[in-house]
């Protein structure tokens, strides 16, 4: 299957001229499959359904990611478990095997398979799955491990929730030493995040200190706040990124904050409806608009009674709809001109009774 990511991501152009386009939406399954293969195949046919691009899981080893005393950095009374080492034990049962099951199922269903890796190994067996690697925020400073993604040669997103601008340029620097193309992710490390910490307008900051790279946003919000994402398509962002889920009312991880297939197919007919409305991104009157040119404009009349042979003052002209005739711009050139005939209030100048 053709990756759609990889071709945006390499064939990107910046411009200060940018149309704004329907982004290319990745389902941010993560774990939220909690092993059990069945709901991990449910998840990608319910988000190929409802019109994502592409559909990511995450790649762990408990072990290996955190510690056994690493505290929670998420919303506690959503997701009751304090520990990372805890949590992560319970959804880090998925590897190569079962990936390769989901990468066929993705292939069915025509939709992008992604997964995030968190570890060397599971970077390496990713390889032969998938054409663009994720980079998580966690990661960002991990510069051994972006090195040994980047040595893939494959094009990378790179997500930059909780990072400062000095962090991006850094990972940024090391990315671009591998000359390869890669995607700046706004995100906001927040589980659920606030509209207002969401701060969308760092998309243009992205945009103006990266010009080189697509930029793009992981939201993290509820799913009730989705003018988010079309906020950000606004902004410009080529790639959204959601948490999904195939039941918003289970308990923990990140099924609260995350969208379900209702939720994405809703995102996608007010996407249709954003991009609609935009239309052309250059201006001129359009097909619909001919009747109104014309009516809603004036034209130039007399505005009173005058004799043949009388000579036309501004006071005897008057702008008034429809714009059938001389326009308003002309009003000089009328000025001065002498009436062959007998004018009559109201009617429409015409440029052959005037010498």
């Amino acid at each position: 299957m053709k990756s759609e990511l990889s071709s945006l991501i390499k064939n990107f152009k910046n411009s200060h001229y940018e149309q704004i386009q329907r982004p290319f939406i990745i389902a941010e399954a993560g774990v939220n499959h909690e092993c059990n293969i069945d709901l991990a195949k449910k998840l990608i046919e319910d988000a190929a359904n409802a019109g994502a691009n592409a559909i990511k899981f995450q790649t762990y080893k408990a072990d290996t990611i955190a510690s056994k005393n690493s505290p929670s950095y998420w919303d506690t009374s959503k997701e009751k478990i304090k520990s990372q080492h805890e949590l992560f034990s319970k959804y880090d049962k998925f590897w190569k095997s079962e990936f390769e099951i989901l990468k066929k199922v993705c292939e069915d269903f025509k939709i992008e398979f992604l997964s995030t890796p968190f570890d060397f190994e599971s970077a390496k067996f990713l390889n032969d799955l998938m054409e663009v690697y994720k980079i998580s925020s966690s990661d960002i400073t991990n510069k051994p491990f972006i090195e040994y993604i980047c040595s893939f040669k494959k094009p990378i997103l790179i997500s930059t929730g909780a990072s400062n601008v000095d962090e991006i340029t850094e990972a940024a620097g090391w990315i671009g030493k591998f000359k390869i193309k890669f995607s700046i992710m706004h995100c906001i490390l927040n589980y659920p995040t606030e509209i207002k910490n969401a701060n969308l307008g760092m998309i243009k900051d992205l945009q103006n200190k990266f010009p080189k790279n697509l930029i793009g946003y992981s939201d993290h919000t509820l799913p009730s706040q989705m003018e988010n994402i079309i906020t950000a398509t606004l902004l410009g962002a080529k790639v959204i990124e959601k948490h999904f889920t195939h039941d918003k009312t289970l308990p923990g991880n990140d099924h609260y904050h995350a969208m379900d297939r209702d939720d994405l197919y809703l995102l996608q007919k007010k996407l249709d409806l954003l991009l609609e409305s935009l239309g052309s991104f250059e201006k001129e009157s359009i097909k619909e608009e001919e009747i109104p040119r014309t009516n809603a404009r004036r034209s130039l009349y007399y505005n009173k009674n005058i004799n043949k042979g009388g000579v036309l003052t501004k006071n005897d002209i008057i702008a008034k709809r429809p714009g059938t005739g001389i326009g308003p711009k002309e009003l000089d050139s009328i000025i001065g001109k002498k009436l062959k005939k007998n004018a009559i209030e109201d009617e429409l100048i015409d440029q052959k009774d005037l010498i």
